[in-house]
């Protein structure tokens, strides 16, 4: 990437972006230093910094479409869009000058330092660095922080090819577990965390192992929500589930063993039902109270946690909402501002993304062995951390316009990073009775040719003879890899379609109906 034409500083949240003074490559304001070199965005400051924007005078064709990627799960809101200034775009962009048909962009490495978003107008694109801590300034205290590794992505011949370029170089410095094929059963979408046990749990994994009908890859079976002592959505402690329900969690990961699924289980690792210390200032959601991975104990707690589980015998875990626990909003509503201002964490010296980044390098850590799941998660800070990613919002067992927006949106968007960041999980196929299964099953038969991962959620009073066939059909599929060796699938209209319904496939084109006979409702969802 070439060196920007202008910088602007920030020092704190509250004051004005201050114009950097360029001398012998290095861009001063404000107490701090930017140098932009190579590609590499390197910050430094003697106090407080809160953000950096670079800026490349580069006209951007005024037809052009504008893609950008989310910070963490998407919510059905990817799409090809024209030129708006003041959209902030995560991570990387890409641009479509449908006059010329090429392709191009730019975007940063996994595992910045800062919380990285662009802009893009007419007269060019803006690169801004979050350096924060929390809501206030990081003190970095003379240190030299690598806030970025930036690149500039040239055409590939189409946009779909573009982007699996960008992702690939953006990952270069990583390389993710080759898992096999991730396919499994997931209670969340019919039980929803409530009124489930050990005998339900074992039903579900009889229920994909008979689904499988003997394929050599064994499907997991995943506990979701709802299994410890604090009941749907609570936090730790994570030491036993509740009684009567889950007496002995070490034998119900041997029982789905036994039975020939691969036991997973869900857990929430920065929420505490426990007063105490190192708790993330005032983030609490009625659930418990956040805590504050800055702080050492945070961690060995993290730490204990998954060597419980997997002393236990569960061979996958999910961990989820450490986003949510941390900045109070989900990703719509993080937005460029990320989260409230005045608060900061128990460590100032370090910035929000090094503090997570360095919160899933420990996860990582505790779990060696162990298929790791990251659920509202950092995409771009948990490439090559989690093996599997929750990339869309949830898809539902209850109304099905969220299946449509989220999953399949999630999956066209986001599937180039499939095997480059991480096993990409556009979430689970719902079969419940206030679904329409000729509806799911197409969701199911385009997650199985995809190859990435595919997870179902059966109600067993939602079973019939035709649900059984796709469901078996679909798994087998996804089992053996789904159409990932014929050079995978790839959407056709998703420059005009935020789900888009025309697929290339390896047995030729294939075409989704997504909605019912009135189209999607906008009431629902």
């Amino acid at each position: 990437m070439n060196e920007p034409t202008q910088v602007f500083i920030q020092p704190d949240p509250t004051g004005d972006l201050l114009t950097a003074t360029l001398s012998v490559g290095r861009w001063t304001a404000g107490g701090a230093e930017v140098t932009a070199s190579g590609g590499a965005v390197l910050v430094s400051a003697a106090g407080g910094i809160s953000r950096v924007a670079l800026r490349w005078d580069e006209p951007v064709p005024v037809g052009a479409l504008v893609l950008g990627d989310a910070w963490e799960r998407s919510y059905g809101d990817l799409q090809w869009r024209h030129l708006q200034p003041d959209r902030f775009l995560p991570w990387y962009w890409l641009g479509h000058d449908e006059k010329t048909g090429k392709t191009f962009g730019a975007g940063v490495d996994v595992h910045p330092g800062a919380f990285c978003s662009w802009t893009v107008d007419q007269t060019g694109f803006t690169l801004w660095l979050d350096l924060r801590n929390g809501g206030g300034p990081t003190q970095l205290n003379g240190r030299q922080l690598t806030a970025a590794v930036v690149r500039r992505f040239e055409d590939a011949a189409t946009p779909w090819r573009t982007l699996h370029a960008a992702v690939e170089a953006m990952s270069a410095s990583i390389t993710p577990r080759d898992l096999g094929p991730v396919v499994g059963a997931n209670n969340w979408y019919y039980a929803y965390g409530e009124g489930f046990d050990e005998k339900a749990v074992l039903q579900d994994a009889a229920t994909v192992v008979e689904l499988a009908d003997g394929h050599p890859v064994k499907p997991f079976s995943v506990v979701d929500d709802g299994w410890n002592p604090g009941g749907n959505g609570s936090g730790g402690p994570w030491e036993s589930g509740i009684s009567g329900l889950f007496d002995d969690m070490a034998r119900t990961a041997a029982a789905v063993k036994e039975i020939g699924a691969r036991p997973g289980l869900w857990f929430r690792p920065l929420l505490s039902r426990e007063q105490g210390p190192w708790g993330r200032t005032g983030q609490s959601d009625g659930f418990g109270r956040a805590l504050d991975p800055s702080y050492p104990e945070v961690l060995d707690l993290v730490r204990a946690d998954l060597r419980r589980f997997k002393d236990w015998g569960f061979e996958l875990v999910k961990h989820d909402f450490s986003t949510y626990d941390l900045f109070g909003r989900f990703g719509p509503a993080m937005g460029a501002r990320l989260t409230d201002e005045g608060w900061q964490f128990h460590d100032p010296t370090r910035t929000t993304a090094e503090i997570i980044l360095d919160l899933y390098r420990e996860i990582r850590a505790a779990a060696e062995g162990v298929v790791l799941i990251g659920c509202n998660t950092v995409g771009h800070l948990a490439a090559g951390l989690v093996d599997v990613q929750r990339t869309g919002d949830d898809t539902s067992g209850r109304d099905w316009e969220r299946t449509r927006k989220m999953g399949v949106n999630s999956l066209a968007f986001r599937l180039p990073q499939h095997g480059r960041f991480f096993t990409v999980d556009a979430d689970c196929v719902p079969c419940t009775p206030q679904t329409p299964w000729e509806l799911n099953r197409q969701f199911l038969d385009l997650v199985a040719r995809s190859g990435s991962a595919l997870f179902v959620s059966v109600d067993p009073s939602a079973r019939t003879a035709q649900t059984d066939h796709d469901l078996g059909d679909g798994i087998r599929l996804a089992l053996s890899g789904g159409n990932a060796a014929d050079g995978g699938i790839e959407p056709l209209d998703w420059l005009v379609n935020t789900t888009p319904a025309v697929w290339r496939a390896s047995t030729g084109t294939v075409r989704y109906t997504w909605s019912r006979p009135w189209g999607a409702d906008p009431a629902a969802g």
